[in-house]
């Protein structure tokens, strides 16, 4: 069924569909809208949805709803992620499962809360102390803006990890006609528990990247919850070997699995020497591009990265293939063509910029094929 409704609507229809019964938040443009969405819609399925003093709240109280059991969201913008920092540290250390949406605008600082921009890339990866790895994806359509919420779900559910969506406000807030019934057929993974009956250790692992048995606050075990380092059990430890182990396995965790969370496609044309690598917003005037360069004769590949973190480094390496030319349009000063640049080699790399506000046209793109 055709329905015309924007990118903010569909991240809570998606949340709504992989489960999601809790929600916490504070009016920010330009996420607001997935707020006042989530409080009308959450209270008719029995979750819970509510409108805190501030960020820091928001994403606090998700953190501990997360803990006994519930599927927690939060959203916000750049500014509010800033405010996030610390509790997003925290939800590394205590591997707590939830979805964070970040509906990008403007910045740095209060920035422009009505202009367009996606230049909080490098910004979520080095959120919070430590340098862990994030997971985060990037719808680049209304469609995209549901299937990959419930990826952000399912796959916070799997590592036991804060995972984000990295939208903006051109998608957030832009009607568009779409058929989402596809999207209701996708997998939803439910969390699992440790049995009741079995001795529990809330952080044991045997290899780094295994994936601790999970239990919620408030069940048949016995639980500590800190934000310093800690052993198996929860207690804080000085113990070198304790602490080595348990840091390598935040790391692990997801750099060992970067193949299996990578999302993205290639449409590769045969023969192409030039390759355009987008994301967010820009995929969509990158495809436009491509279609009239390849009615016009010329040979270009496209890849779309739907995963932004952990770096999708495999399909990139395999799109490279044949290339001569990478092209990198971006929305913002150019934050993901750094992590390009460390797979192009010999290749000749160019990256397309804008700042104001404004979309890349397609024109802009077609420029630099020559």
């Amino acid at each position: 069924m055709l329905e015309f409704i924007d990118g903010n609507t569909a991240i809570v229809r998606g949340a709504i569909y992989a489960g999601c019964n809790f929600f916490a938040g504070y009016p920010i443009t330009p996420a607001t809208s997935i707020l006042l969405e989530m409080i009308k819609e959450l209270p008719k399925l029995n979750g819970i949805a509510i409108q805190v003093e501030d960020e820091l709240a928001a994403i606090g109280v998700c953190l501990g709803a997360a803990t006994t059991g519930r599927k927690a969201m939060t959203a916000t913008s750049g500014p509010g992620i800033s405010l996030y920092s610390e509790n997003i540290g925290l939800a590394i250390m205590g591997e707590v499962p939830l979805v964070i949406v970040d509906v990008q605008r403007m910045g740095p600082s209060t920035g422009g809360a009505t202009k367009n921009s996606e230049g909080d890339i490098q910004f979520i990866r080095w959120v919070t102390s430590g340098g862990y790895p994030a997971i985060a994806l990037c719808p680049i359509d209304v469609e995209t803006c549901f299937s990959l919420t419930v990826k952000a779900f399912n796959l916070s559910e799997e590592y036991r990890t804060p995972v984000f969506i990295l939208s903006s406000k051109e998608l957030g807030l832009t009607r568009d006609t779409v058929d989402l019934s596809p999207c209701y057929r996708l997998p939803v993974r439910e969390r699992e528990y440790a049995h009741p009956d079995m001795e529990y250790l809330p952080y044991k692992f045997d290899e780094l990247d295994d994936i601790p048995p999970y239990s919620p606050f408030g069940g048949p075990h016995i639980l500590r919850f800190t934000t310093s380092i800690h052993d198996e059990r929860g207690i804080l430890t000085n113990d070198p070997e304790k602490i080595d182990r348990k840091l390598r396995h935040l790391d692990a965790k997801i750099k060992k699995a970067v193949n299996k969370i990578a999302l993205t496609h290639l449409d590769r044309d045969q023969g192409a020497d030039i390759l355009i690598i987008s994301y967010g917003m820009t995929a969509r005037s990158v495809k436009e591009a491509v279609e009239i360069a390849r009615k016009k004769g010329k040979k270009v590949s496209h890849l779309i990265l739907y995963t932004l973190w952990p770096v999708p480094e495999r399909d990139i390496s395999l799109a490279l293939k044949g290339i001569k030319k990478v092209i990198v349009p971006e929305l913002n000063n150019g934050q993901y063509l750094h992590e390009i640049s460390k797979f192009v080699a010999q290749r000749e790399l160019i990256g397309i910029q804008r700042l104001d506000g404004n979309l890349i046209p397609p024109s802009h793109i077609l420029a630099e094929l020559h």
